[in-house]
């Protein structure tokens, strides 16, 4: 899937942001080594640290579909800059894939592209590896 359309896919799914607080609705299209792409938007709650990030709403679906490897997410907010992954997202993210593309995009257009691994650089995950026998 081209980044043009992994954008699209977040700026729609962003229209159906929760985000009564903050007014900062956020879309994320994550898009699977196998070609399939998962949506989420962030989902406020009045207790802030309870929001879920669009990122994380995406990467949980992805996972409850089985998927687990990831090669690319494209991030979509209203605000003037591209803005990237909060920290929890990044550490959440790198879980999977320490050189994830990151697309961050604006609904007026910007973009700009960058690995995860140069958001999170020695992330733990180079150390240790999880049990793989779950």
């Amino acid at each position: 899937m081209s980044d043009n359309s992994l954008i699209a896919a977040a700026s729609e799914v962003r229209s159906r942001a929760y985000a009564p607080y903050s007014n900062f609705a956020v879309g994320a299209a994550l898009q699977t080594k196998s070609g399939k792409v998962f949506t989420g938007c962030n989902v406020e709650n009045i207790s802030l640290g309870l929001t879920i990030c669009a990122e994380r709403a995406a990467l949980a679906s992805a996972v409850a579909d089985g998927e687990r490897e990831f090669v690319a997410v494209a991030i979509v907010t209203g605000f003037g800059e591209p803005v990237f992954p909060c920290g929890a997202c990044r550490q959440v993210l790198v879980e999977f894939n320490p050189e994830l593309q990151i697309i961050a995009a604006t609904t007026d257009g910007r973009s700009e592209t960058v690995l995860l691994s140069d958001l999170l650089p020695r992330s733990v995950q180079k150390i240790l590896k999880p049990v793989t026998n779950v």
